[in-house]
């Protein structure tokens, strides 16, 4: 609801910063999946709230500024879905922990796939590129220390030389997952990809 007028645009209700930040970065994504991060603007966003751009400058400095919030709360998303999937809780990791990783992983993408597409498929602004790879580092980090005590548990020869091809090899498999769980002539469930690729992964690191 619009109460008066400012130019041509209704004037917004007054929901203060902290009410309207989350419209802002649900429209902002909203056109970010639709037609690309670069596509993301104040104007744009504005628009699609219909709304002045004065409202978004409120709560936003300036589209970066924008980008990046709107990044960061996607990313907390991802993180809690890419960490779920990690082996723990058991030094002799099976078969199992790994099939159960790979379905919490896939599980999270299939309930929130907005997320996961800004980071597949978007092409990302120059300005907020380097955002990406951040992610990506924390899950491999821990994923390596969750990891080294289940190596040396199974006696696995020459570790530290090892592990960085392991966690690369377990971060280039989730990354496949998602892919695949978001192509449009996928037809797997999240739990049939997951019983698919857990137990080779496994095999990739019990074998090593």
């Amino acid at each position: 609801m619009s109460v008066g007028t400012s130019g041509s645009r209704p004037r917004a209700a007054h929901l203060g910063p902290e009410r309207r930040r989350p419209q802002i970065l649900d429209a902002a994504l909203e056109i970010a999946i639709g037609e690309g991060v670069a596509a993301v603007t104040i104007g744009a966003v504005a628009d699609k709230l219909n709304v002045t751009r004065p409202v978004v400058y409120s709560c936003f400095g300036d589209r970066v500024e924008l980008i990046k919030a709107m990044l960061r709360r996607e990313e907390q998303y991802l993180l809690f879905g890419a960490i779920a999937a990690l082996p723990r809780g058991r030094v002799n990791a099976d078969e199992q922990v790994f099939v159960d990783g790979f379905r919490a992983l896939l599980t999270t993408v299939a309930e929130r796939p907005e997320s996961w597409r800004i980071v597949f498929d978007a092409d990302p602004d120059p300005a907020v590129a380097n955002l990406f790879g951040r992610g990506r580092s924390v899950v491999a980090d821990s994923f390596a220390r969750g990891i080294k005590p289940t190596l040396e548990f199974w006696q696995t020869k020459d570790i530290e030389r090892k592990l960085p091809v392991l966690i690369e090899h377990f971060m280039s498999a989730s990354e496949g997952a998602v892919r695949s769980l978001l192509n449009e002539s996928n037809d797997w469930s999240a739990v049939e990809l997951a019983e698919f690729i857990g137990p080779a992964v496994y095999r990739a690191f019990r074998h090593a």
